[in-house]
């Protein structure tokens, strides 16, 4: 009885989901087959590279190191990159990015915890978020980077 009805739930989802949309292996579909971008499934933050949808389907991910905090100028990983590793930088201490530095993309590979704020002095009273260490990718922050912390595990 419950294999019947995961099988039927099963074929009820394939029925609904339109053709163009259907997931394709990267690289297998000819380009007259692409999914257009107004169907692609945005992707969420902390999706881990290996878990991504293809190329087609949505943003590339941008290239960061283990053990690093790469930020990017602009949305989708794209713009100047700036990165940040442990050894450079003082863990729990707010850390400014350079005047006219703000960042609206990152990476955080870096195996610890990383807060990014709005404020360049890391206050708390503007916007801020945490992004878990062992990989996460976000392509558009909710508000310009401008300061981070690297926490202890």
């Amino acid at each position: 009885m419950r294999t019947t009805v995961l099988a039927l739930a099963a074929l009820a989802v394939t029925a609904l989901v339109p053709p163009a949309v259907a997931m394709v292996p990267a690289g297998t579909a000819p380009k007259s087959a692409a999914v257009p971008k107004s169907a692609a499934v945005p992707k969420a933050a902390g999706v881990p590279k290996s878990a991504a949808a293809p190329k087609s389907a949505g943003v590339a991910l941008g290239s960061c190191g283990a053990g690093q905090l790469c930020l990017w100028r602009k949305p989708d990983f794209t713009g100047a990159r700036q990165i940040h590793e442990l050894s450079s930088v003082d863990i729990e201490s707010c850390v400014p990015l350079p005047a006219g530095g703000e960042a609206q993309s990152l990476a955080n590979r870096t195996g610890r915890p990383v807060t990014t704020y709005q404020s360049a002095e890391c206050a708390e009273t503007a916007e801020f978020e945490t992004y878990p260490g062992g990989g996460t990718w976000t392509p558009r922050s909710p508000y310009q980077v401008r300061a981070f912390k690297i926490w202890e595990n």
